[in-house]
């Protein structure tokens, strides 16, 4: 496999220069990330994330929709495994054979039920997770939820962009689990619009 990859530096400046900072810790990155798609960047950022899960025999990325498919369709690619995306609602082709989990939305502000068919998921599975962002983990709560369902491993998570002054990569961290955050946001001030990243 060849890696190319983002040099993390390179995020913290497209972060700086494409993202906006509102009132109530929401950063927006649409303009690259998760609206628009910049797929040279997004396809070098998928790249890093593949790089950092090479060695660990991964079969499957998993991700929930809709945001994560940007991130975790590169990464699947260059690790050279399938992708598959947790759905947020009971479709009719989706079938009742399902592994499910609740998660509350940090952005949205309600609840809502994952899915992802079990036909999918198997207990000889090595899976990362992948994910746009992490704020209170919730999300990401939910997708190892359903690997635990299905028996499967789980390598670690990787993700975009962390909000570092939010527990979620805390407390992930502090239950043993691999995170690889590709930027961690530790302060972000919605008026002077500064924002401050761990090193």
């Amino acid at each position: 496999m060849f890696f190319r990859g983002v040099n993390v530096d390179l995020l913290h400046e497209k972060i700086i220069s494409d993202g906006k900072i509102f009132a109530g810790n929401i950063l927006k990155v649409d303009s690259f990330l998760n609206h628009q798609i910049d797929v040279t960047f997004m396809e070098a950022l998928g790249e890093e994330i593949a790089r950092r899960f090479s060695s660990d025999g991964v079969t499957k990325v998993l991700t929930v929709e809709a945001s994560g498919i940007a991130i975790a369709f590169p990464v699947a690619q260059s690790l050279g495994c399938d992708m598959i995306f947790a759905k947020k609602s009971q479709t009719k082709n989706l079938g009742s054979s399902v592994y499910s989990s609740p998660v509350e939305s940090f952005t949205h502000g309600c609840v809502y039920d994952i899915r992802v068919a079990k036909e999918y998921l198997h207990d000889d599975d090595v899976v990362v997770i992948v994910d746009d962002f992490l704020a209170n983990g919730n999300a990401v709560r939910g997708l190892i939820d359903i690997v635990s369902q299905a028996g499967a491993t789980l390598a670690g998570v990787g993700i975009a962009i962390e909000k570092g002054f939010q527990d979620g990569g805390k407390k992930l961290r502090d239950d043993g689990i691999r995170l690889e955050s590709m930027a961690i946001i530790d302060e972000m001030d919605a008026v002077d619009g500064e924002i401050v990243f761990r090193d």
